[in-house]
């Protein structure tokens, strides 16, 4: 039972107090505070080095706290919220259809801001790091800028205009808090059967390592350095876009030269610039999934490249290692030996949890592993800012489908326009003119933006805001009511000037986009363009695809063919060089088939294509005739320009790249160059020979034919110095 407090007691508490106070001369005033009995440790401490500041960190982290660390769940997996908390959990995402409601930046804030509060709310407070896939523009967020995929940057040839995108991209998405962005995406697509081809910069291994400037853009010059500084992500790791087939998730059988020659580069170049993650791919490289390489993930990308960042799993990716459903403890084990420092889970966290510290207290992963992984995760956390600055920045959440990223969007949509036929110059329309319009492509956001746009596989129909490519013809010419639309072209007749056909596919991603058999236009596109054909009016066509489809049996009936790629929310940038204001410039990044049987097709493989690689028309330029089939083929020169991608103490890598400089095309090239007292060890792509400390090199088999302009590589590394080599090149 309790017992009641005296009435005296507090009477007598106050005299005390009162005497106390009369004796420090303070009556009336408040008592001094009393000193902090512990000060702040060194790891919150901003004025510490980083490295300093993980250190102390981590000498605090239980084993629980370095396993949350290594830990990506799903927004949606968490319930309850607490969890969060509870487990540590290091990171968080969003998956392709992982959104919120409303569908808007300032509730994607306040989302992100409630997580990261209960995150915060742990003993030693560490804070998420959020992930999503702003892979062209911050497309999971309705209202967002949606910039072209990445095949349409790649035709515009602008690696400074892709750093601005980074840029924009990023303070897009810290206006809504979050702070990780899964991109650039930096394969070499191989085979235009891949679903995921409009992901990728180019076929060619120069133009992806060119366009890594968006990891620049994305993070700044130094990640954390600026408030809108996202940390960006190289993917995926390594050769997903050479599977046989073209198959998603496949197998890329290759030899290691020419996984190093065409694959390599552009993460050779990410890695330069400082990218603060690399994801793996699904794929293998000759039947050894990437999530269990160890070699390519530990020695070549942490070891040889020198990435100091952390590599992180593709979306439940090492439940595939031993090829049955639902991750076990071996598979986790392989894949965190192998060099994986953070696993997206992303679901069943309290399972992965289980298992990966038993494997840690088995011995099974070390615990300097452990450590590895979690010095890699803090140190982005740090230099990011994020145990300064956890919340969202909502001076940026204006910038959320700004009218400047919108300007800076369809920039890029007119850039990178492919002008490949224009009989007659029938291009540019006259503004004056009277047009029917036509196409399911016409008048469609989801069409013109494609896969990964407000869901994972994206959708025809109004997913969000912007122009499509109607209006902007609506918006562009003198007379909009001089424009009929209908999107299966009926009721045209021979009173119009043109008729614009705009066709091609529509959205997906990978896996639903892989097209194993036929490449062409669907049937509505050809029951409709058959339409247009009739009414004897020119039809100029605007292809919205993610990648070449088959269409040299159609392009006959076709006036002009402008490749639109899958532009974005600002679908003005195509009318902006449909009628002129802006004259074609983009090239294309990949070459553009014959058929689908001719796939895989690349530039230099001997395949005549319909239009080469780097084939690109501008209204000032003489139309091309008709492709020939069976071109006269005719020695013609070449030029050889050598490059010194690394070097070590006593030996070095470089890439030679050889390019026809003649009006026809090579059937076969050699380059020879003085070695100058060095030695090559090792060539990819190439046949060597070497007489009296020169050194020739022959093309193979699959880069000898080089049509005009056209440009191949080799690469070899050597011991000594590469000094200043003039390499000569021969063609025949």
């Amino acid at each position: 039972m309790s017992r009641s407090p005296s009435p005296r007691r507090p009477a007598i508490i106050a005299a005390l107090c009162a005497v106390a106070l009369s004796l420090t001369g303070l009556t009336g005033a408040a008592p001094p505070p009393e000193p902090s009995s512990t000060a702040a440790p060194p790891y919150q401490d901003p004025s510490l080095p980083v490295a300093d500041r993980v250190d102390d960190l981590l000498s605090r982290m239980s084993l629980d706290d370095k396993i949350g660390q290594m830990t990506q769940i799903e927004k949606d997996a968490l319930v309850p919220q607490s969890d969060l908390a509870t487990y540590r959990i290091g990171s968080v995402l969003s998956g392709g259809d992982s959104t919120v409601s409303p569908n808007n930046a300032r509730t994607w804030a306040d989302t992100y801001d409630s997580l990261q509060r209960t995150a915060l709310g742990t003993p030693l407070g560490i804070p998420m790091i959020y992930g999503i896939d702003a892979v062209h523009g911050h497309n999971a967020v309705r209202g967002a800028t949606v910039f072209p995929h990445n095949i349409g940057l790649g035709a515009t040839r602008d690696p400074a205009l892709v750093q601005r995108i980074g840029r924009a991209v990023a303070e897009e998405v810290a206006g809504t808090g979050i702070d990780w962005s899964f991109a650039p995406c930096l394969c070499v697509v191989r085979n235009d059967r891949w679903g995921r081809t409009y992901e990728s910069f180019g076929e060619k291994p120069e133009l992806p390592t060119s366009m890594a400037t968006f990891v620049t853009g994305m993070q700044g010059g130094t990640l954390g350095a600026d408030p809108a500084s996202v940390l960006a992500t190289a993917k995926h790791y390594l050769g997903d876009g050479g599977t046989t087939g073209g198959v998603d998730q496949g197998d890329t059988e290759l030899s290691e030269a020419e996984l190093r020659a065409v694959h390599l580069p552009p993460f050779q170049e990410a890695v330069r610039r400082g990218v603060g993650s690399v994801m793996l791919s699904y794929s293998s490289w000759n039947g050894v999934k990437s999530h269990a390489h160890k070699y390519l993930v530990t020695d070549v990308l942490k070891g040889e490249l020198g990435f100091t960042g952390f590599v992180v799993s593709d979306w439940a990716a090492i439940d595939q290692l031993d090829g049955r459903s639902g991750f076990t403890a071996a598979e986790i084990t392989t894949a965190v030996n192998a060099g994986v420092d953070m696993v997206m889970v992303p679901h069943d966290y309290k399972k992965f949890l289980s298992l990966l510290r038993g494997e840690v207290s088995a011995g099974r992963i070390s615990m300097a592993r452990v450590d590895d992984a979690n010095r890699r995760i803090l140190t982005k956390k740090f230099r990011l800012g994020l145990f300064e600055r956890p919340l969202t920045d909502r001076s940026f959440t204006s910038q959320v489908g700004s009218a400047e990223h919108r300007a800076l969007a369809r920039e890029a949509v007119r850039a990178s326009q492919v002008l490949l036929k224009n009989d007659g110059g029938v291009l540019p329309l006259a503004k004056n003119a009277k047009l029917f319009v036509a196409g399911k492509s016409a008048d469609d956001i989801g069409n013109q933006s494609g896969g990964w746009t407000v869901g994972w596989q994206g959708r025809s129909g109004p997913v969000t805001e912007g122009t499509t490519i109607l209006q902007g013809i609506r918006a562009t010419v003198t007379d909009p009511s001089r424009v009929t639309y209908d999107r299966y072209g009926n009721g045209i007749d021979g009173s119009y000037t043109a008729a614009v056909a705009v066709v091609g596919e529509t959205p997906y991603a990978e896996g639903r986009g892989d097209r194993p058999g036929s490449m062409g236009l669907d049937q509505e596109d050809l029951q409709t363009l058959a339409r247009l054909k009739a009414s004897g009016v020119p039809v100029v066509v605007v292809l919205v695809s993610g990648r070449p489809l088959d269409i040299a049996d159609r392009l006959p009936d076709w006036k002009a063919l402008l490749a639109a790629w899958l532009p974005g929310t600002e679908g003005n940038g195509v009318s902006d060089v449909l009628f002129g204001d802006h004259a074609p410039t983009g090239k294309l990044p990949v070459t553009w088939m014959r058929s689908a049987s001719q796939q895989p097709i690349n530039d230099g493989d001997g395949k005549t294509p319909l239009f080469p690689y780097g084939h690109g028309l501008s209204y000032d330029t003489a139309p091309d005739p008709e492709p020939d089939p069976t071109p006269t083929p005719e020695p013609q020169a070449c030029t050889a320009q050598f490059r010194l991608a690394s070097s070590w103490s006593g030996g070095y890598q470089a890439e030679v790249t050889v390019k026809n400089t003649g009006t026809g095309p090579l059937t076969g090239w050699s380059v020879e160059w003085d070695l100058d007292g060095s030695a090559v060890t090792n060539l990819w792509n190439g046949t060597l020979s070497v007489a009296q400390g020169r050194a020739t090199v022959r093309n193979t088999a699959h880069n000898g034919a080089l049509s005009p302009g056209a440009t191949t590589s080799f690469g070899f590394t050597a011991n000594g110095t590469a000094g200043a080599p003039a390499p000569q090149c021969t063609g025949s």
